[in-house]
């Protein structure tokens, strides 16, 4: 029995399939900081999921993922409580926004809304280096401010079915002045809230399966773990480098088969 009443059997890949995507998307999230969407968008597209049900099964998929990281990262200090709270703030009404609007948007328009949320999260990681000591210096404004771009955060993930780690990441080392590490770990601790709300909103609208969901989710803990042994042993410079060919991977996959689905 599937986890949504919004799509037929034809639309709901095989165990294996979603096992797969979630190994890598859990390898991701803990080497990067991000929710794995990146990966399980796309994967959940070509395995026949239309792509608003791919967004709204991979912000659902990215709730035991995000656990598991922030835990990891907060076993090792890398987690910022007082900025993931703020942030999540801004988060859990941001993705009840989303929701809503992934529900209006049309095809098309989440294709091309995500390809280019790729194209300048890549442009975003060159704008600084991190330094991996540096910590946010937390006053009244930096706060508000985090609030807001929590906001800004919870809308993307539930439009796009991204965690919001790959805008936040950088956002929280370039803006606020965070370290790479705490950056990733306090990332992954404000998808928790925001997966959450934006998977109450998206079942509400049909627009998630929670059987692939969690095949997904499940695996991508499994892997996890492992990603954050990685990024522990990369220096910052390496591991943007590393996320930039990662999307820019994604990206060069993404336009082939948009291209290649159009033309036939």
């Amino acid at each position: 029995m599937n986890g949504d009443i919004g799509h037929d059997d034809s639309t709901v890949p095989s165990a294996q399939a979603l096992v797969a995507a979630g190994l890598v998307a859990g390898l991701l999230s803990g080497l990067f900081g991000v929710g794995g969407g990146i990966i399980l968008v796309p994967a959940l597209v070509q395995l026949g999921m239309p792509q608003r049900l791919a967004a709204g099964t991979s912000v659902a998929a990215i709730l035991p993922t995000a656990i598991v990281g922030s835990l990891g990262y907060a076993l090792a200090g890398d987690v910022d409580l007082i900025a993931a709270a703020a942030l999540a703030v801004g988060v859990v009404i941001g993705a009840q926004i989303g929701s809503l609007l992934l529900a209006q948007l049309s095809r098309e328009v989440l294709f091309w809304s995500f390809f280019v949320f790729l194209l300048l999260s890549i442009v975003s990681l060159w704008v600084s280096v991190p330094s991996r000591d540096a910590q946010v210096e937390l006053s009244p404004l930096t706060i508000a401010l985090l609030a807001v771009a929590g906001l800004g955060t919870g809308i993307l993930s539930a439009v796009l079915g991204v965690g919001g780690g790959i805008v936040l990441v950088p956002a929280l080392m370039f803006f606020f002045g965070a370290g790479d590490l705490a950056a990733k770990g306090t990332s992954l601790l404000m998808m928790i809230p925001g997966s959450i709300s934006a998977t109450i909103g998206n079942r509400r609208r049909r627009n998630v399966d929670l059987r692939a969901a969690g095949w997904a989710g499940l695996a991508a803990c499994v892997a996890s773990p492992l990603g954050i042994v990685g990024a522990n042993l990369l220096t910052p410079l390496w591991a943007n480098i590393a996320f930039s060919a990662l999307l820019i991977g994604v990206c060069v996959r993404l336009a082939s088969q948009h291209l290649r689905s159009t033309a036939s």
